[in-house]
């Protein structure tokens, strides 16, 4: 072999977690992950501790122990190699990071977790994806308003039952053209809109779970019907979902088929 990429790049281990006690994760290079659900916090040898909250990232050198507050699913990855090693030691210490820092992070760890280790090129490139889609990671975030913060907090947590902007400022106690208004100057984006980024964000995820209907998937995700989301994924993202689902599946195994002069032993 002329270049190996895994020893650049590659996944050693798939953490798919749902737990209510201190989970550790063990071993050497990266862990990448994403708190899916819960509050815990991320405690690592010679790092001060974290609090992650639902959507956070995990990025952790080595071995992390996640001690929970609340029931958590964290999907994590295990990531070994040279870049990896080089991405560990700029990291500086272990700890929780915002998820909105790097939006292309959790439909590429879906994508890792789906296939498990597989030690190919393929997977190869997905890792070292990841690993630049992580390079921001350290980018200071966004200093929000507590208003705006609460409303963040609030949608990504509770998107499903989330019935639109007007129940979530009634929650937040203030009015929506006040709640629009701010939400929209720091944030860039309405906060109806951000709902339906978040809920196209976990339909993205589910598709890739081939078990999943469109009308399971538009009910978890918040849509009052299969027919919706449709409607919606395609004008948020430029395809169908199952046009996105196939054209982000991964790739099935092919075998040749034998000759004829083939010899088994």
């Amino acid at each position: 072999m002329i270049f190996d990429c895994t020893a650049v790049c590659a996944l050693s281990q798939v953490r798919d977690e749902t737990f209510d006690a201190p989970l550790a994760l063990a071993g050497t290079g990266l862990w990448a992950g994403i708190l899916s659900s819960g509050h815990c916090r991320a405690e690592a040898p010679g790092s001060q501790a974290t609090n992650g909250t639902p959507g956070d990232l995990l990025l952790c050198s080595g071995s992390v122990q996640l001690v929970p507050q609340s029931p958590c699913h964290l999907l994590a990855v295990q990531l070994t190699g040279q870049a990896a090693d080089l991405f560990c030691e700029g990291l500086g210490y272990s700890r929780f990071v915002p998820g909105t820092a790097c939006p292309g992070a959790a439909e590429l760890l879906a994508l890792l977790c789906q296939d498990g280790p597989t030690a190919t090129p393929q997977q190869s490139r997905t890792v070292y994806a990841l690993l630049c889609e992580l390079a921001s990671a350290d980018t200071p975030p966004r200093q929000l308003s507590p208003l705006v913060a609460a409303a963040v907090e609030a949608i990504r947590s509770n998107y499903i039952g989330l019935y639109g902007v007007e129940e979530l400022s009634r929650q937040l106690g203030v009015s929506k053209c006040h709640l629009v208004r701010c939400f929209s100057a720091e944030m860039g984006v309405s906060p109806g809109k951000y709902l339906t980024r978040t809920r196209i964000e976990a339909a993205k995820l589910l598709l890739l779970e081939r078990e999943y209907s469109l009308e399971m998937i538009a009910g978890l995700c918040g849509f009052s019907s299969a027919t919706y989301l449709c409607r919606v994924f395609k004008r948020e993202t430029g395809m169908t979902p199952a046009a996105w689902r196939d054209s982000n599946a991964p790739a099935p195994t092919r075998h040749l088929p034998p000759q004829p002069n083939e010899i088994y032993l």
